[in-house]
Parts: C-alpha cells; sequence; structure tokens
C-alpha cells in the first residue's frame, strides 16, 4: 500500500534512484518559471528536492498558483539532471522529479517574513512568527545542533556512570541572587510556589541521600533580565553534583565531556587544552585579564604599574596611587602605523563607557609620544617598557583609578585593543578555570560583609579559616569553567557540615535561626549524614551558542522570548481573568503612575 503522504523524504533521492515513482510532502521553498517549465525546491526536515513541470505536466497549473510556503504533496518520477544543471551544493543535486500529479495539503498566505534566503530580518517580526523563523535553514540547522550537543552530553554522563534525575520544577523560593517566579496556590491560599532558578539544593540533597553522581539537563527560571549570553525567562543546563570528591576530582570529570562534545561539533575549529584546562586564580584573572571570565584567544595581558607612579612627574596618577588607587596597563603592540586618532578614539570609548577615560603613550621608532611620556620622562617609561617587555614600535593604554574600576576598564579596554588590532585568536575554542574565588566581599552600600558568590561553597580551611582569619582573606572552593570569554558555569565544593555553614553565614550577618528558616530542607539535612559532595552546571544555551558562532543566544533557543521577558507569539506574559485570580485568592495592584 503506498503511503498516503510520501515515499521518500526531500533529502532522500540521489542518481541511484533515476527512472523510480515517488512521492515527496513539503514546503514550496521557491519557484522559477523559464518559460512553460516551473521549477519548485520542495522542502522538508531533511532537505530540499527541485520539481519540475512542463507543459506535458497535469501538476503545473496548480503548481504555478500556489504561493510559497504552502504545503503540497508531488507525484513524479525521478530523472537524471543534465551535466550543466546538476547542484554540487544540495544532496539531491544529481536528480529532479518530474510532477504527475500534486495534492495541496495547505495553502500558504502571504507571508509576513520571507523564509528563502538569509537575510536580516527585524527580531520582533522573527520572534512573533518564530515557527516561520523556524524553517530558515542556518535557525533550523542550529535547532539540529542543539538536539545533537544535549544527546552527546547525556550520553557522555551516563559513560561516566552518572545517574539522570528529575528535579521538582514547583519549589520554595530560593536566595540563588536573581528574582524568583512565582506560582500562587490555589489550595493554599496567599502561599506560593517557586519556579527553581536551579536545582541547587535538590541535587545536593541526592547526594545527602546517596546517589553518588547525578546529573540532568535542568531547566532553571530566574526573572532577570536579558543580555546577549543569558535568556531571559528560562534556560537549560547540564546540572551535576558528585559525591566523596575534591576539586580535582570534579575538574577531571567534566573536562573530557566538555572538550569532547566541542570536538566532536567543533567542524574543524581548534580546541584547546587537549589536556588539562589551566587553573587562574581569580585575583590573577583580574588583574592580568581584567575579567573572571577572560578570552585566551586573546594575547594581551594586563599589567600593574602603580609603583612606577609612586613618585612621578605625572601628578594625577601620583596622587590616584598616593590615596590607595593602582595603575593598569594595556599593551599595544606594533602601533606604529597608527595615528593619534586611534589612541584618540580609544579614550573616547572609555569615556562613553563611563569611565574618566584611557590615558595613553605612542611609541615609533623608540620615540615615546603623549602627555603620560611627557611627564614621567623617557627614562621612566624606558624601565617600565623593559619590565612589561614592550618594543621601539609598541603603544601602552594606562587604566587608573580604585582597584576594582580600574580592572573593570582594563579589562573591556584589553578586548577592544585586541580586536582592533585584529589580535583575537579565530577558529578555536580555548578553556580555562577560573579558583579561588574570595568567600567575602565588602558591600559598600550595606557596609557589611557579605558573601561573594555561593553562599553554600565550603571555604577553604573550613572552619578554623572562618575562626581564625580576616574574612576578606578566606577563598572559597569555588570555580568557573571558561571558554572564549564566555562563563559556561558556576561550581563548588560544598559546605555539608552545619556547624561550618552556621558560621559561614554568621560571618555575613544571619543569625542561626535565619539559617534555620531559610535553608531547613537542606540544613536539617546535614545533620543525618552528608558526604562532602561538589559539582557544577555548565549552560547548555551557551555552549551551543559558542559552537554555533552565534553572537546572541536566542539564535539557538527554540521559541526565546524578547529581551522585555515577552512571548511575541503565544503574548506571554498576559492578562488572567477575574475567575482564575477569584480561585487563588489574588488581586491585582495597578502599578502608581508617574
Amino acid at each position: 500500500m503506498t503511503h498516503p503522504f510520501r515515499s521518500h523524504d526531500c533529502g532522500a533521492l540521489s542518481a541511484d534512484d533515476v527512472g523510480q515513482s515517488v512521492r515527496l510532502s513539503g514546503w514550496i521553498h521557491r519557484t522559477r518559471d523559464h518559460g512553460g517549465v516551473l521549477f519548485v525546491d520542495l522542502r522538508d526536515h531533511y532537505g530540499i528536492t527541485q520539481i519540475v513541470a512542463d507543459e506535458d505536466s497535469p501538476a503545473l497549473k496548480l503548481l504555478d498558483s500556489l504561493r510559497t510556503e504552502s504545503v503540497v504533496t508531488i507525484d513524479g518520477e525521478v530523472k537524471r539532471r543534465t551535466s550543466e544543471t546538476i547542484n554540487s551544493n544540495l544532496p539531491t543535486g544529481e536528480i529532479e522529479v518530474f510532477a504527475r500529479g500534486v495534492t495541496v495539503q495547505s495553502h500558504a498566505e502571504e507571508l509576513p517574513m520571507p523564509v528563502a534566503g538569509e537575510q536580516d530580518y527585524p527580531e520582533d517580526i522573527r520572534l512573533k512568527y518564530r515557527y516561520l523563523d523556524l524553517r530558515r535553514e542556518s535557525v533550523h540547522a542550529n535547532m539540529l545542533l542543539r538536539s545533537q550537543v544535549v544527546s552527546s552530553l547525556r550520553q557522555r554522563m551516563n559513560d561516566q556512570g552518572f545517574t539522570e534525575i528529575q528535579t521538582p520544577i514547583l519549589t520554595a523560593s530560593s536566595p540563588e541572587g536573581a528574582r524568583d517566579y512565582l506560582v500562587p496556590s490555589r489550595v493554599h491560599p496567599g502561599k506560593f510556589y517557586a519556579l527553581p532558578q536551579a536545582p541547587q539544593m535538590f541535587k545536593q540533597l541526592l547526594m545527602v541521600a546517596g546517589f553518588d553522581k547525578y546529573f540532568q539537563i535542568a531547566p532553571c527560571f530566574r526573572d532577570e533580565d536579558a543580555r546577549a549570553d543569558r535568556s531571559p525567562g528560562e534556560f537549560y543546563q547540564l546540572d551535576f553534583e558528585m559525591s566523596f570528591v575534591t576539586q580535582d576530582d570534579v575538574f577531571a570529570t567534566i573536562e573530557p565531556v566538555l572538550a569532547g562534545v566541542f570536538e566532536e561539533f567543533s567542524n574543524g575549529r581548534n580546541v584547546t587544552p587537549s589536556g588539562e584546562f589551566p587553573r587562574i586564580p581569580f585575583a590573577e584573572a583580574m588583574l592580568k585579564y581584567g575579567s573572571d571570565k577572560p578570552d585566551l584567544r586573546n594575547p594581551l595581558t594586563i599589567s600593574d604599574v602603580s609603583s612606577h607612579f609612586e613618585t612621578s612627574g605625572f601628578g594625577l596618577f601620583e596622587k590616584i596611587v598616593g590615596t590607595g588607587g593602582v595603575v593598569r596597563v594595556i599593551p599595544a603592540p606594533n602601533t606604529v602605523e597608527k595615528s593619534r586618532k586611534f589612541f584618540d578614539a580609544m579614550n573616547d570609548w572609555a569615556r562613553s563607557e563611563g569611565h574618566a577615560g584611557l590615558g595613553y603613550v605612542t611609541r615609533k621608532a623608540g620615540e615615546f609620544g603623549g602627555p603620560i611620556a611627557k611627564n614621567h620622562g623617557p627614562e621612566n617609561m624606558e624601565k617600565l617598557y623593559a619590565e612589561i617587555g614592550l618594543g621601539p614600535d609598541d603603544g601602552l593604554f594606562f587604566a587608573a583609578g580604585k582597584a576594582d574600576q580600574a580592572a573593570k576598564l582594563a579589562g573591556a579596554a584589553r578586548t577592544r585593543v585586541g580586536e582592533e588590532l585584529g589580535l583575537i585568536e579565530q577558529g578555536c575554542f580555548k578553556f580555562c578555570w577560573i579558583v579561588d574565588f574570595p568567600m567575602y566581599e565588602y558591600d559598600e552600600e550595606l557596609k557589611k560583609v557579605d558573601f561573594s558568590h555561593n553562599p553554600f561553597s565550603m571555604p577553604q580551611g573550613e572552619l578554623e579559616a572562618l575562626e581564625t582569619m580576616d574574612p576578606l582573606d578566606i577563598k572559597a572552593w569555588q570555580y568557573d569553567i571558561v571558554c572564549n570569554g564566555v562563563e559556561l558555569s558556576s561550581g563548588a565544593i560544598r559546605n555539608h557540615r552545619p556547624e561550618v555553614m552556621y558560621k559561614a553565614f554568621e560571618i555575613a550577618g544571619y543569625s542561626k535561626q535565619d539559617v534555620d528558616a531559610n535553608f531547613s530542607g537542606m540544613i536539617n539535612a546535614f545533620k543525618y549524614g552528608a558526604p562532602p559532595h561538589g559539582g557544577s552546571a555548565p549552560g547548555v544555551d551557551r555552549i551551543v551558542m559558542l559552537l554555533a558562532d552565534e553572537p546572541n543566544i536566542r539564535e539557538v533557543v527554540v521559541f526565546p522570548m524578547n529581551q522585555k521577558a515577552e512571548d511575541l507569539m503565544m503574548g506571554a506574559p498576559s492578562a488572567v481573568d477575574a475567575k482564575q485570580l477569584r480561585e487563588l485568592q489574588l488581586r491585582v495592584i495597578e502599578p502608581q503612575k508617574g
């Protein structure tokens, strides 16, 4: 019995099928009328087949009347293309199907956006008609890549003996750092569930429950603003946790998983290193790269030259250093051919980013130029250049101020100089770990010590460190995976001892009662025997974004929201009717105007 819709898909036919009668179904991708001969590119999920209808074909008239993106079933005969019409870019490019019959499955109205071609189109149109956007070749390919990456991640975790477990979606509000999405309970009026920002507590409880190695491709929900590398609303991560492990064990487990996936889908791009990922302490990363997610494809490194300006003819820098500030420099190698305009443009850019400015020194054939060099003196500049290894034709940019502000400006300038001078290595993925994060930081606004990152990390030195060290000197067993300047995940060896957790929170201003009230599930579980454990959670969306070489994460999410966290296609978020609100015993309070 002949299948009602197809004998083959649109990517299957080849020269071996010439002479066969076939049935294909798909969308009319593109049509070309060559004076009595109509060529139709028929597209489905698997590929494109060229359909031909001439005046001898009973299908000609109907095919000619249809709009692109109409869905049809074609009955016809496979014919070999002439040598000059073979399309080597198509798997089906050696053949075409002569249409003997056509059945219209669905008529397409006039399209709000084109499907054929890869031209840019306004994002609001693309998101409103995402089901059309997903028919486009590059977007469709991104979703297939995503599926393959997820499948590969899952297989690699299974091969390492991990158990896949799904954790709850309706849970309690958690202190992950972003705002929760709250879900009102109908049966418990006035109370709310929260969608999980991450399965953090549940995965730790799974270790307490004795599962040893857990993972899942976990959906996470955070009510935060969109960024190029972050979806508003929801995202997915490869969430995993392991018992009886050190930081080294976690690294040895996830490195081959990530490196393997990137190698599998690299399409010839180089994945480095081939062995262990380099480990860069947080303080070193902030000094050398001005960022805790450094792009190692950029060869430039930042240096601290504050000591050169403790006594200097350049009064501004001397004053900054004398009041506890720092002077950081970013090399601009081989800028002998660059005009003063290049350096001034960098200074203007820094000001446009909200900084006071980006000082600079030019150098051509050993001759220094610019106000800083003039005031600091050629002899002193020679010493500075010698210390950081610069040559006679290298320029230098200066970022000065408080340490955190100077690091931020220097990091952004390092990236911009690398881009402007074409120094960023292309066609590669460079991984590293950032380690030894500070456990605490000083909150200038609240005038108190607070957790720097994850409050559930084990402090290095454990209880003794908490009781004897300055909190701002304590490091945490916490780490980030970074690739090409994109943070793929944060992770940590967890604080599994109640007495250590109580003390850690006490330093940040939380009482024992606060901990018991806010984290009762976890702290109580730890009192019944908890193994040392740790893990991480690389972001699936970010992995696919890098592999697809897309600048925006929305290009690899099947139905993304816009930057305002709106689903333009489904009309979410939306108002609900009064009946639903009454069932939930809720009332909407309109925001005050003005």
